[in-house]
Formats: C-alpha cells, sequence, structure tokens
C-alpha cells in the first residue's frame, strides 16, 4: 500500500468518491502521520455517530452543518473550525448542502483500505 500522496493534488482533476447517504470524498493529502480529505455533502446527509482514536480538526467550506461533539450541539457554517479530541462521540447533519475538508492525525487507515465506511453508509463501486 502506497504510505504517501503526490505533492500535488489538483483537486478539480480527481472525480469524487461516492460513499453513499448523500456523500462523497477526496483525498488531498496523506502520509502516515496525517490526512486532509476533501468531504461533499448533500442536504440532510448525515455523519451517524462514532468515534476514532484519531484526533481530527474539521473546516467548513460551505453549506451549514449540525454538529454535536460528546453530547454538545453547535451550528457551523462556512468559515468554521471544528476539533476533536481522539474518542469522542460526534455526528454531523448537513442543513445546507457544503463541503468540510477533514484533518485527521494519524492517518486514517481505514479510509485507504477501501472498506465500507459505516458513519457515512455503504460505500458503492
Amino acid at each position: 500500500m502506497k504510505r504517501f500522496s503526490e505533492k500535488y493534488i489538483i483537486s478539480k482533476e480527481m472525480k469524487w468518491e461516492e460513499l453513499g447517504g448523500g456523500v462523497s470524498r477526496k483525498f488531498l493529502g496523506y502520509d502516515n502521520q496525517i490526512m486532509m480529505v476533501k468531504v461533499k455533502f448533500e442536504k440532510e446527509a448525515l455523519g451517524s455517530p462514532h468515534q476514532h482514536f484519531h484526533t481530527q480538526a474539521t473546516y467548513c467550506v460551505s453549506g451549514k452543518f449540525e454538529f454535536e461533539i460528546n453530547g454538545e450541539k453547535k451550528i457551523v457554517e462556512a468559515g468554521d473550525g471544528v476539533y476533536i479530541e481522539p474518542n469522542l462521540l460526534h455526528s454531523a447533519v448537513c442543513l445546507e448542502e457544503g463541503i468540510l475538508i477533514d484533518t485527521f492525525s494519524p492517518v486514517r487507515e481505514d479510509f485507504l483500505s477501501g472498506g465500507g465506511v459505516s458513519y457515512f453508509g455503504d460505500k458503492q463501486s
């Protein structure tokens, strides 16, 4: 398995990877220590409650989302950021179609393995 991305990732030249449930993504860069992912949500798409050992920082590029982290809900809009400590239960509901940039440390091995992404629904081929 390749352990790092290309030096330059041109998003407009990439196809969206459909994850199901109105969610799709593009990998924008990764190595063993960090991963950045562009995630597109249709209105009412859900990132179901889940937790992971990775630190996560998310930037809202566009749209409006209701995040819930460890029982606390907050509306996040374009220009806002979210920090999620490891192992905290969190979820998001897309209130207005939008794009998030998720950054994880360390790399999300489960994303690279090609398996299903359970909290976004079953991955489609």
